[in-house]
Order: structure tokens, then C-alpha cells, then sequence
């Protein structure tokens, strides 16, 4: 008994081809353009602009990769069925400027890593003048705040003081020190006291706001090392990956044209 031979379709490793090539063209040009709309308007003099766009050109910078992979296999697709004629010029080969495309962006991807490193380092400069600026306006109005309250402290405590009545009152319910009796008539012990409490309420103050600043430092430097971080090892392996297939394409295509 015979076996019956495989019948194999013409029209599958065509098809196939033309499919990858299609499919890569579209993913190129749309990434393309999603990067041209990215960038305009340019507004090269703001740090946030800076840092938002290489951010985002690099979150996207696969997509044109993958295009170039699908559009060249569709081409090595169509050659290992014999049906790639061979051109003796590069211009009309479209391989050539995929190919170009991607050294190009291999440059761009390498530069995008020193932009967006500068972009980070002033950001994180301003980021830290805006903490320190606030933390030494919370001390102004603190020292302020501190003055006024020992003022009306001051005088509040001076008429209580002249109310035996209200005085013991006051002391009873623990709302002042059972000494506070023998600033009666002693004025200047009376201002050196409140003194002493406005000072160690103002070091309290003083040293809470010192940690948050600390601590707003401390968030805004290891924000600024991820995104630098992240951003320059993914620039980088697309830098590499794009020189890589731009020139070992452009290499092989000067290769098979003074061959042909």
C-alpha cells in the first residue's frame, strides 16, 4: 500500500511573507509617528517636558524594533523561497532604510540617555530647592507663630495672675505648673518662663520639620536614581539592540549587492 504524497501550497510562504512585511511596515510608520507627535511642539526648556518625552520615547522604543524583526523576516521569508530578486542598488531595496532607520535610532537612543540624565539631575535640583524652600517658610511662620502666642500668653497668664481665684482654678485642673504662683510679682520670671516653653515648642516644631525635609530629600533623590536608572539601561539595550540590526544589515546588504 502506497502512501499518498504531501501536497504542499505555492502560495503559503508568499502570503507568509507578505503578511510580516505588512505588518512590520505598519508598525514602523505608526510608531513613527506616535514618536513625531510626541515631540511637537518641542519645548526643549522645561526640564518636566524633557523628562516626560525620553520617559515615553524609550516605554515606546520597542515597537519600531519589533516592525524591523517582522518586516526582515518577511524578507528572509521571500528569499528562502527563491522569490527576492537581487538589487544592485541599495536606495530601491527597502531593507536599506530599515536598516539605516534603525542606526539612526540606535544614536538617538544612545544621546537619549545623556538628555534624560541631565533632565533628571535638574529636576531633582529644583525638587530639592522646593523642599528646602517650604521647610524655611514653615520655620518663618513658625518663629512668627511662637512670638505672637507668647504675647498673648504673656498677657493672658499676667491677668490670671491677679485672680487668685481663677489661678487655682487653673492650677487644679493641671492646665498650669503649682509654681507658676511665684511669678506673681516677678514680671521678668514670668516672661524668662513662657521664654523657655516658646523655645522647647520651637525645637519640637523645628525638628519635625527638619525629618520631614530629610525624608522629602531622601524620596526625591531615590525617585530621581530609579527613573535615571531604568530609563539609561532600557535606552541603552535599545541603543545596542537597533545598531545591531542596522549595521549587520547594512554590512550583509553591501555584501549580497557587490556579490551580485
Amino acid at each position: 500500500m502506497t502512501s499518498e504524497p504531501t501536497v504542499t501550497s505555492p502560495v503559503a510562504s508568499p502570503l507568509a511573507a507578505i503578511a510580516l512585511k505588512v505588518a512590520g511596515a505598519i508598525a514602523i510608520l505608526s510608531a513613527l509617528l506616535d514618536f513625531l507627535v510626541l515631540l511637537i511642539p518641542p519645548n526643549l526648556a522645561n526640564t518636566q517636558w524633557q523628562l516626560a518625552t525620553t520617559t515615553q520615547l524609550v516605554d515606546r522604543g520597542i515597537v519600531p524594533m519589533i516592525g524591523m524583526a517582522l518586516l526582515l523576516s518577511g524578507f528572509w521569508l521571500e528569499s528562502s523561497v527563491g522569490r527576492v530578486a537581487q538589487r544592485k542598488n541599495l536606495t530601491t531595496d527597502l531593507r536599506f532604510w530599515v536598516c539605516s532607520l534603525a542606526s539612526l535610532l540606535g544614536l538617538l537612543y544612545l544621546l537619549l540617555i545623556l538628555l534624560h540624565l541631565s533632565a533628571v539631575r535638574l529636576s531633582s535640583q529644583t525638587a530639592l530647592q522646593q523642599v528646602n524652600t517650604e521647610a524655611g517658610e514653615a520655620a518663618t511662620q513658625l518663629q512668627q507663630r511662637l512670638s505672637t502666642e507668647l504675647s498673648q500668653q504673656q498677657t493672658q497668664l499676667g491677668a490670671l495672675l491677679q485672680n487668685d481665684e481663677l489661678l487655682a482654678q487653673a492650677i487644679q485642673s493641671g492646665q498650669l505648673p503649682p509654681d507658676i504662683e511665684q511669678y506673681r510679682n516677678n514680671p521678668e520670671g514670668l516672661t524668662q518662663f513662657l521664654q523657655q516653653q516658646a523655645d522647647q515648642a520651637q525645637q519640637q516644631i523645628e525638628t519635625e520639620i527638619g525629618t520631614r525635609r530629610a525624608q522629602a530629600e531622601r524620596q526625591v533623590r531615590t525617585e530621581a536614581l530609579r527613573s535615571g536608572i531604568r530609563v539609561s539601561i532600557i535606552s541603552f539595550l535599545l541603543a545596542a539592540g537597533y545598531s545591531i540590526i542596522g549595521w549587520l544589515g547594512l554590512r550583509q546588504l553591501l555584501s549580497l549587492t557587490r556579490a551580485a
